[in-house]
């Protein structure tokens, strides 16, 4: 009888090993193609295909984002979906997977720009024709629930994808100079935050935080991190060897942004990473009487022990004055400066 049993539990601990040596380990990322993939740089005349994956808008957005376009000296396509509405959605999950595949395919179109963020991106993910788009690589550029399609799309086309401003956006001079400098000029722009002055009022609020000094270099991936949390376990993340992690949120208690690092702590994707860079963390304030960590405390707490340069206070996220930041490309930070050099061009 114990022979058996012995037996019996021999070829259970076999089977439950063979299946688990099929599961790649959460941390490890999808295996993003070898050849990295940059888009071609915007120019005057191109045409921008607008697409709206996540939540819904109104048709007087699309008419503020025609002139802006406009001024850039850019032509505008509408998804064929862009104005539906399915609940808090924008359409259902087919018709803006749909869209997203569309503007892709489309050779009139060189760009592409979401409207607004919200939620419904990561519904949409099976559908995305990812294999496909690596024949007509386009820039890709949106944030917040976005960061969806920015991360899948690079990890699944290899395709240098953008974290920046959405159709919705505040286009004011500071974000529509870094759209210049990155998506039509391909520069190689180091991405530091203005110096507080009495004429630059907003930089005199957003203050950098050494977490861990010092520079490493590595590739820049990240986007809102609710969002990314949210992907953690699925087949649509890269992998994060060597990266360098930027996150931005809005609206989230310290305890909460604590939950989701640590999550990515659990997942192993924190130890993996040689840099860290947190931008902004819009309304991130614990509620009036509450006992509470500082963001900064969460931070250290998580971000100090990996040993890894990391600062905190990047112009990234659910801000007015925004850096175009791409997903895919070498970089070098500088926690002590808190910048963020590019070393090669984001575009062709």
């Amino acid at each position: 009888m114990s022979f058996i049993i012995n037996r019996r539990n021999f070829l259970k601990t076999v089977g439950l090993t063979a299946f688990a040596t099929q599961l790649p380990p959460l941390a490890q990322g999808y295996p993003s193609p070898k050849t990295i993939l940059k888009p071609p740089r915007l120019k005057v005349g191109d045409t921008v295909g607008l697409i709206n994956p996540a939540s819904p808008i109104d048709a007087k957005d699309i008419e503020q984002v025609k002139q802006t376009l406009a001024g850039l000296g850019l032509k505008v396509k509408l998804g064929a979906h862009i104005l539906d509405r399915y609940g808090y959605l924008a359409g259902t999950d087919a018709n803006r997977a749909a869209d997203v595949n569309a503007m892709f395919a489309d050779s009139s179109v060189q760009a592409i720009l979401a409207m607004r963020g919200g939620w419904g991106c990561n519904r949409i993910l099976p559908l995305l024709e990812c294999d496909r788009y690596r024949a007509s690589p386009k820039i890709l550029m949106g944030y917040s629930d976005i960061t969806s399609l920015l991360l899948a799309i690079y990890a699944r086309s290899g395709i240098v994808t953008f974290h920046g401003a959405v159709g919705t956006s505040t286009w004011n001079p500071f974000t529509v100079d870094y759209v210049r400098r990155i998506l039509f000029n391909g520069e190689a722009a180091t991405l530091k935050n203005p110096s507080p002055n009495r004429d630059n009022l907003t930089s005199n609020s957003i203050v950098v935080e050494t977490i861990t000094p010092g520079k490493a270099r590595g590739k820049l991936v990240g986007g809102n991190l609710s969002v990314l949390t949210a992907m953690v376990g699925s087949a649509y993340l890269p992998s994060w060897k060597q990266t360098i992690l930027f996150v931005e949120e809005i609206g989230e208690d310290p305890y909460r942004v604590d939950r989701m690092l640590t999550q990515l702590k659990l997942a192993g994707i924190l130890p993996q990473i040689s840099g860290f860079v947190f931008g902004q963390c819009t309304n991130c304030i614990p509620k009036d009487n509450e006992d509470s960590l500082s963001l900064t405390q969460v931070l250290r707490d998580h971000i100090q022990p990996l040993g890894v340069p990391a600062w905190s206070g990047s112009m990234i996220g659910h801000i007015k004055d925004k850096f175009t930041i791409p997903l895919g490309v070498d970089v070098e930070i500088d926690a002590n400066q808190g910048s963020i050099k590019m070393l090669e061009s984001a575009v062709i």
